[in-house]
């Protein structure tokens, strides 16, 4: 039962990793879509506004990839450890 468990946490940290590995490498693509969608709600703005607006979105999606990935990651290692020492 409980190495079910762990495979069952294996899956879940390796799609985490997968996720967040996604967002940081297309963070970019992401940011530029959202800051588009701005730009359109607010008919029009500043070039250095925009540029900041794009930074920003690219940024929160870098962060939440960032953390996904680490975790992800972190649960990954720990339950491959946990997997490999169990003794049944």
């Amino acid at each position: 039962m409980i190495k079910d468990n762990l495979k069952g946490v294996i899956t879940l940290g390796a799609l985490l990793a997968i996720l967040g590995f996604i967002l940081i490498f297309s963070s970019v693509h992401f940011g530029i879509s959202l800051a588009d969608n701005w730009l359109a709600k607010q008919g029009g703005a500043d070039t250095s506004i925009y540029l900041i607006v794009i930074e920003g979105y690219t940024n929160n999606f870098l962060f939440a990839g960032s953390i996904l990935f680490g975790v992800g990651l972190v649960t990954f290692i720990i339950a491959i450890y946990k997997l490999l020492h169990i003794k049944k």
